[in-house]
């Protein structure tokens, strides 16, 4: 069930693919499945080290993520990242968060509830 929400200053000629893309990256990547949910956001005032250079904020939530798997992600998302967009690996942040199972719905519920 990840969830992927990127922001960016650069913009893709084809934002259907590019999400398609990060998306198949994202299953393999996070090994979690191929329920992953992308949304590419451009926005062009978006600044990183007070310029509008090529930069990115993503965040990726998921849920039961061991933390000690984060530095991996991030290494293939920035790689990633970086082939697709442009974008260095210094020119951006991605945020890992984990809100727990009560804390995320699906179904009319929480996955605290589906995963009884």
């Amino acid at each position: 069930m990840p969830i992927l929400e990127l922001t960016t200053n650069v913009k893709v000629s084809d934002p259907k693919q590019f999400s398609l893309d990060l998306n198949t990256e994202a299953a393999k990547v996070l090994g979690m499945g191929p329920y992953v949910t992308v949304s590419y956001n451009y926005n062009e005032t978006v600044t990183f080290a007070g310029t509008h250079a090529p930069a990115f904020i993503m965040r990726v939530t998921t849920l039961g993520n061991s933390t000690d798997k984060n530095e991996q992600f991030s290494k293939a998302l920035f790689a990633h990242l970086e082939a697709a967009l442009g974008t260095p690996s210094d020119r951006g942040y991605i945020i890992f968060n984990d809100p727990s199972h009560i804390n995320l719905g699906h179904k009319g519920t929480t996955f605290a509830t589906l995963f009884k």
